[in-house]
């Protein structure tokens, strides 16, 4: 209901002293949009979202807004067919040589609460026809929540930066790189950064930059010989007693502080513990926030694993072996104020192939976008941190 309100209110706009032939367009518009954005994955919608393509074959120039607009709250199946009917409309408007609304584009770019993929669509068009627009826009959005315009912005910025003689001006290079850390949150450009300071004498804490978590307590192995045993709950999945011992894969196990000093934050546990073929260790960090807040733990493991965010379960995958990748696992999750407990479980499988031995783990908490929260992690008994 919400989505075919906000629809509706949109493609009104088009429609004020058009008169009747205008409010008919627009109800068409309106139209052919719900249809496009109620398209589920399963294929429910699919012969209405194909006519309302045809459809919209009849859009003009003008309509180009209300069809960005519709990606605010289309589903993500429905997104495809949005910009899809956007992109179609819009060639269809450059081939006959009509004008696109630059100024209404521009101003759906700059509008941080449209949803970021509409934005950049709104931004790669604009750019199309208006070649000022990479440098009136771009520089502006260092610290924009939307991925691909900070990449944008940050690769100026480090371009800016490497014009810079540092014989001449070091102070002005240093700053200018520093000014592109602060908006960079991909690990290619934060590498590039880190490699141009570290030469002019100023060390980058990637650790802290990312927020990766480095101290843990462990507590393992358990059995997870033949891969079975992810989902079986060993006794840290039912409470959470530092001071206890189980019965392990080869006998009693307790909790013990783990660290990683890899400044990628990379815990390799086949270094720390062993057995590690066939084996289940669980680890625990406790995690402090100034605020109650949505972030994402975003992990990296070749293995199979679980995890809990104050004891709820956020996510499970069952695979191994899958390259490991910065930031390939998103969780989304709500920290509370104070006090959060992360649990992670991971398994390891009996393969005896040299690709098969990675049991390594990485994990940070950051924000939607991809900057690092970085609360310090709270020392709980055992020596996590």
């Amino acid at each position: 209901m919400r989505n075919c309100i906000h629809i509706a209110a949109t493609a009104a706009l088009l429609v004020v002293a058009a008169g009747p032939s205008g409010l008919a367009r627009a109800d068409s518009l309106e139209n052919s949009l719900a249809a496009l954005s109620a398209v589920d994955k399963d294929g429910k919608g699919h012969a209405d979202a194909q006519k309302a393509m045809r459809d919209l074959a009849n859009a003009r120039a003008a309509d180009l807004p209300a069809i960005l607009a519709a990606l605010d709250h289309a589903s993500p199946l429905g997104a495809n067919w949005i910009r899809n009917a956007f992109e179609s409309v819009a060639d269809r408007a450059l081939r006959l040589k009509q004008t696109l609304p630059v100024a209404e584009l521009e101003a759906f770019a700059r509008d941080r609460s449209h949803q970021p993929r509409a934005r950049r669509l709104a931004y790669e068009w604009l750019a199309k026809v208006d070649p000022t627009a990479k440098d009136r826009l771009i520089p502006g959005m260092l610290l924009d929540p939307a991925p691909d315009f900070r990449r944008d912005a940050v690769a100026l910025k480090i371009a800016e930066a490497e014009k810079v003689n540092p014989k001449h001006d070091k102070d002005k290079a240093v700053r200018l790189y520093r000014d592109a850390l602060r908006g960079a949150i991909h690990d290619d450009q934060v590498k590039t950064i880190a490699e141009a300071l570290d030469k002019l004498g100023q060390k980058v804490n990637i650790t802290d930059h990312f927020a990766f978590i480095t101290r843990y307590s462990v507590i393992g192995p358990f059995d997870n010989r033949d891969g079975k045993f992810l989902e079986k709950a060993y006794p840290p999945e039912n409470e959470i007693r530092l001071d206890a011992q189980y019965d392990g894969m080869l006998g009693k196990v307790s909790w013990k502080p783990i660290a990683t000093t890899n400044e990628y934050g990379i815990l390799d546990i086949a270094k720390q513990v062993h057995p590690y073929k066939g084996a289940t260790m669980y680890l625990l960090t406790e995690f402090d926030s100034s605020q109650a807040r949505d972030v994402e733990l975003r992990l990296a493991t070749q293995n199979a694993w679980k995890i809990w965010l104050n004891d709820k379960l956020l996510f499970a995958r069952n695979e191994y072996h899958r390259g490991a990748t910065f930031d390939q696992y998103r969780v989304p999750a709500q920290m509370r104020a104070g006090r959060n407990t992360i649990l992670l479980k991971i398994c390891q499988d009996e393969e005896k192939e040299d690709w098969a031995q990675s049991y390594q783990f990485q994990l940070r908490v950051c924000d939607s976008n991809g900057s690092g929260v970085r609360s310090q992690p709270v020392a709980v008994s055992g020596g996590a941190q």
